[in-house]
Order: structure tokens, then C-alpha cells, then sequence
């Protein structure tokens, strides 16, 4: 259920790497610095970021030096860190995601246990199980979180005198009120078939507030989608959309660019997406910043209403360091809110950092500071990938079909349900 490779180079610009592109610290007495390596993606969108934290840590600590090693994305990536992790080749420390895929990665062999350590201090307790196996924590938070729900424009909302929904049904009223005044309630662009999984995936927070267990069950091959009438829900919600008349024209062969257009421009008020599309719009439209909010999507019950958070990636510490002490300086700065400070300054967040006392920058985001305002509350939960292992690459055209009105929503919860099986045994997962 991972979104797709597309939105990889959008998220990386949230991402707290280090850069080598500060000057050389000065040498620690007795001694030149311990020079320390890190591995992480070389997308480009990630330097301005990754500068401002390397520069900010080796202005602390001018006994260490930070130098960065890259690797490509996706997974040429995934099998270059696990290959160096395997053969005991890997950097001191290095960037990687948190969640499921970490769980490829053999944490407990290949990485130092943090459990307990005050590296750990400022992390925000319910980020720690995105980076954990067995009740071990393994990692530091890289970046800002990202909120996957709807993106809505404030100005339409406004000019129509519309709240923020908290229940599905206030979302389709809202729905209707939009389309009587001649404007798109729900932006779909099935051209990207990855935007067609937002009703599914970011409705997790409903799945997980109503079904405690899902996640835990789903993995282990007890419970499906199709026999759990909270989880079938965000195929619903697509298929509702469709059928009331309340997508755009011409939804099958628009792109997210035209999407994100038509909702800056208020010819459409509401996106399902990705909170860190945003961001990189800024330059080119200002008018995101304050224009554009965000809410989790509605569930049934407005006491429990929240919003599916992506967690940002993980930074770890190869369990074959020389240089433990100094990677968990690194580290401990890195989970500090003064490097959250250092980067915000040259990197807009999408979302709330996961770092006790690190706030969101005076000119963060509307949609940031929507989002922040659940996690003040602790009304977020991981998105489902964060939480299992099971993914099934269908997904997509899967909810295309029932978004499009051509697959009923049962029967595309079913079809999910097969496709993950598939997935499943591959892992070699009990259960299945």
C-alpha cells in the first residue's frame, strides 16, 4: 500500500539529511575531529535541508565532522543498503525509512539498539514503534511527518461559510453546497493512478480508532479488508464521490499538477493527497501557504476524528561503527529542536516534526499547522504501511476501478484483499 516512487521526490525535501558542505571544524584538542560518515539518498531536493543540518551539528560539536555518502532512490537504494549492511560495508550512520520496510533490513543484526538511550530523549514516544522491532528501538526521526488526508481551499470554504467537516457525512453536505455554487467538490486525477488510494489510505485512522487490532490481524492474515466494514469504508468513499457527481470532468485523464492547479485557483475544493505536495508549489504560488488547509478524512464519529500521518524516514547507527560516540552526538542533535530550528529555516515543512519542543516555523504552511493540531491533541495514527509489512502493488488500479464507478467497492476491497495475499506469502508470513 506504499505510495508510489512519484511522490518520492517530493517527500525528500523533508528530510533532515546531513550534508558535507560545511567547513572542516576545528581540530578537537590532542587531535584532528572524529570524522563520521552518512549514508543517504542523493535527491537533490534534500541538500538545502541536509546543509543546514550538518553545518548546524559541527558548529556544536567541533569534534566531529560529518561526511556524507550518496546512494541512489528506490531500489537500486533499497538493495545497495542492504547489501552493505550485509556485508558489514556500511557508513556509520545512515538515512533510511521508518515503518515496514525497515523491517527487511534485519534490524536487530545489522543495527545499534537505542532502546533506552538518551539519544532518545526529545523523540515523541508515539513516533518510536515506526522505528522499532521487537520492542527495540533502533532509529531517530529524519524530517517532518506528513498528514495524508484532504487537502481543501480556505478561501471557498470561506466565501460559502463552510467548517471543517469531523464526520463523512458533514464532508458530503459540504460536497453539495460546493457543487450548487458551480465549484468541483472533490478533485480527482486518475492520469497519476497513485492520487486514486488517498480515500483508502488515509482513512486509516478511522480503521485503527474503530478496529484497535486491524493492523496487528491484518498481518498475520485474520483480517481483510472486505470483512471489516470500517476498513471496506474508503473504497466507499470513493466510489460515493463518483456516483453523486461530485469529481471533476475529465478525472480519468487528469495529472496531480492539474489537480493541485485546479485547487490553488479554488475551481476545486477538495484534493484527497499528500500534505508534502505542497511545499515545493510555494515558489511559483505563495498563496499555498496560507490558502490551503488540511483535514484527516471524516469518519463517523466526530469524538474520535483525526488524520493518517506518514512518519518522516529514520536516521540509524550501523552496528559495525567504530565511532559509536560520536554517531550518537550525531544522532542526539539530529532528535534536538534546535536542528528542527536549523532546517525549518531553509525547509518549509509539510508537517509537524516528531521532536518533543521542536515547533513549526513562523511561516510554516496552513496545512502544517492543520496538521499539528491534531498531533496536539493525539489525533493521528501511522498510515497503515507504517504499521505492516503487507503491501500488495494493485492497489492503484484498484481503486481507479472503483473511483471510476466500473468496480463496486466490495468487490474491489475483495480484489485488494487477493492481491495482498499474493504479497503476503512472498514474505513468508505466518497466517497466510
Amino acid at each position: 500500500m506504499k505510495l508510489k516512487a512519484s511522490l518520492a521526490l517530493v517527500s525528500a525535501s523533508l528530510l533532515l539529511t546531513a550534508c558535507g558542505g560545511g567547513s572542516d571544524p576545528e581540530p578537537a584538542a590532542g587531535g584532528g575531529p572524529v570524522t563520521l560518515s552518512f549514508l543517504v539518498d542523493k535527491d537533490p531536493l534534500t541538500l538545502d535541508g541536509a546543509k543546514a543540518l550538518a553545518d548546524a551539528f559541527m558548529k556544536t560539536d567541533p569534534t566531529v565532522k560529518v561526511e556524507v555518502e550518496t546512494r541512489p532512490g528506490g531500489t537500486e537504494g533499497d538493495n545497495i543498503v542492504k547489501t552493505r549492511l550485509s556485508t558489514g560495508d556500511m557508513a556509520d550512520v545512515f538515512w533510511y525509512n521508518s515503518g515496514s520496510l525497515l523491517q527487511a533490513l534485519n534490524p536487530a543484526q545489522t543495527m545499534v539498539d537505542l532502546t533506552g538511550d538518551p539519544v532518545l530523549t526529545n523523540v515523541q514516544k508515539d513516533f518510536l514503534p515506526v522505528v522499532s522491532q521487537a520492542g527495540k528501538v533502533y532509529g531517530v526521526p529524519a524530517g517532518a511527518g506528513m498528514g495524508g488526508g484532504i487537502l481543501y481551499n480556505r478561501k471557498v470554504y470561506e466565501k460559502l461559510g463552510l467548517k471543517t467537516p469531523t464526520t463523512w457525512a458533514e464532508f458530503m453536505a459540504n460536497n453539495q453546497k460546493i457543487k450548487d455554487a458551480g465549484i468541483t467538490p472533490v478533485i480527482t486525477t486518475f492520469k497519476d493512478t497513485w492520487t486514486s488510494q488517498l480515500f483508502v489510505l488515509g482513512d486509516f485512522h478511522n480503521v485503527q480508532t474503530q478496529v484497535p487490532d486491524f493492523a496487528q490481524d491484518y498481518t498475520a492474515g485474520k483480517a481483510k479488508f472486505a470483512a471489516t466494514p470500517a476498513a471496506q469504508a474508503g473504497f466507499e468513499h470513493l466510489a460515493e464521490v463518483h456516483a453523486k457527481g461530485y469529481v471533476n470532468k475529465g478525472f480519468g485523464s487528469a495529472t496531480a499538477d492539474q489537480g493541485l492547479k485546479l485547487l490553488v485557483e479554488g475551481t476545486g475544493a477538495h484534493y484527497p493527497m499528500l500534505s508534502a505536495m505542497l511545499p515545493p508549489m510555494l515558489k511559483d504560488n505563495p498563496q499555498v501557504a496560507t490558502d490551503i488547509g488540511f483535514f484527516g478524512v471524516p469518519g463517523t464519529d466526530p469524538a474520535t476524528h483525526g488524520a493518517t500521518l506518514w512518519e518522516p524516514p529514520g536516521i540509524y547507527i550501523a552496528k559495525t561503527t567504530d565511532k559509536l560516540d560520536a554517531a550518537k552526538k550525531f544522532l542526539a542533535f539530529v532528535a534536538s529542536p534546535a536542528a528542527t530550528e536549523a532546517v525549518g529555516k531553509v525547509v518549509r515543512p509539510a508537517g509537524p516534526y516528531r521532536i518533543e519542543g521542536a515547533k513549526l516555523p513562523d511561516d510554516a504552511i496552513q496545512a502544517a499547522k492543520d496538521l499539528q493540531a491534531y498531533i496536539d491533541r493525539n489525533a493521528t495514527t501511522p498510515a497503515l504501511e507504517f504499521l505492516s509489512p503487507v503491501k500488495g502493488p494493485a492497489l492503484e488500479q484498484i481503486t481507479v476501478a472503483v473511483g471510476s464507478g466500473l468496480t463496486p467497492p466490495a468487490e474491489g476491497a475483495a480484489q485488494y484483499d487477493k492481491d495482498v495475499e499474493k504479497q503476503a506469502k512472498q514474505l513468508g508470513l505466518e497466517g497466510w
